[in-house]
């Protein structure tokens, strides 16, 4: 009675149970909550070493401005702001991967094949544009910080 000849779907049913993980909404929440960490929960679990890292960003800031009340600024958000930056690289490594190569290492078992659209391109573009800003402004004001003392802001 459980011969796959009387209930042939079952084996496609067993192989369809990994739920499909779209490549385009992993690069958004890379770019919207990266710096949390989100796109690495959603794509390897929620026990993800990385996306535990990204996630201690936080309590990091939470310490820097606890005990350094009268630092800068900018050095109360730098441990949010390298996470972030470092979510932009994933963001853009993750929309730049193939289709293929991309359900490969995450979708083996869904048993359907993603199709990026023309919005990863605009979300590409828009994580380099937000992405190198952040980069770019972020050197600039440690520099500012480390050997002018702020004088520039």
């Amino acid at each position: 009675m459980t011969d796959t000849f009387t209930f042939p779907d079952f084996k496609i049913a067993k192989s369809m149970s990994t739920p499909h993980k779209n490549k385009t909404f992993a690069t958004f929440l890379a770019v919207i909550l990266g710096g949390l960490g989100v796109h690495r929960f959603y794509l390897r679990g929620p026990l993800d070493k990385l996306g535990l890292m990204h996630l201690c960003s936080l309590p990091i800031a939470g310490m820097v401005y606890g005990l350094a009340p009268e630092a800068d600024g900018f050095f109360k958000l730098l441990p949010i702001t390298i996470s972030y930056i470092v979510a932009f690289i994933e963001a853009l490594v993750l929309g730049v991967t193939a289709d293929e190569k991309f359900d490969a290492q995450f979708n083996a078992g869904s048993g359907q094949a993603s199709q990026s659209r023309w919005i990863l391109a605009v979300l590409l573009v828009t994580t380099m544009i937000i992405g190198s800003v952040t980069l770019i402004g972020t050197i600039a004001r440690v520099f500012d910080l480390l050997y002018t003392g702020g004088a520039y802001g």
